[in-house]
């Protein structure tokens, strides 16, 4: 049974900077992508950083290019996101997601929600001015 569980979030002021963490279990880490998306009252999930989880490729918002980073540690079944330089408007609930089926091909992005399978709870960041 496959297992996400995020950590890290909380508050910081604007100029902050948090790092989340995903732990997977339930899952042979290596295939497919996993995700980072966040969701505030009243918008969609959107999409912020992910990564082919076999090959490292990454994939990022423009909204967040440059001051996010995702990166993984295969060995300990891991996902992480390193937000620098945080702003109010990236004040949200943070969820990491997983495609274990997951290719992407010319002119895709794996920063869409429909193609995630698993989820986890979710941690909230909230960014203040």
């Amino acid at each position: 049974q496959v297992r996400l569980v995020e950590s890290g979030g909380g508050s910081v002021q604007a100029g902050g900077s948090l790092r989340l963490s995903c732990a997977a279990s339930g899952y042979t880490y290596g295939t497919g992508c996993m995700g980072w998306f966040r969701q505030s009252p009243g918008k969609e999930r959107e999409g912020v950083a992910a990564i082919t989880t076999g090959g490292g490729t990454t994939y990022y918002a423009d909204s967040v290019k440059g001051r996010f980073t995702i990166s993984q540690d295969n060995a300990k079944n891991t996902l992480y996101l390193q937000m620098n330089s945080l702003k109010p408007e990236d004040t949200a609930m943070y969820y990491c997601a997983l495609d274990p089926w997951c290719t992407v091909g010319p002119g895709e992005s794996p920063l869409e929600a429909r193609r995630y399978n698993y989820w986890g709870q979710g941690t909230q960041v909230t960014v203040s001015s």
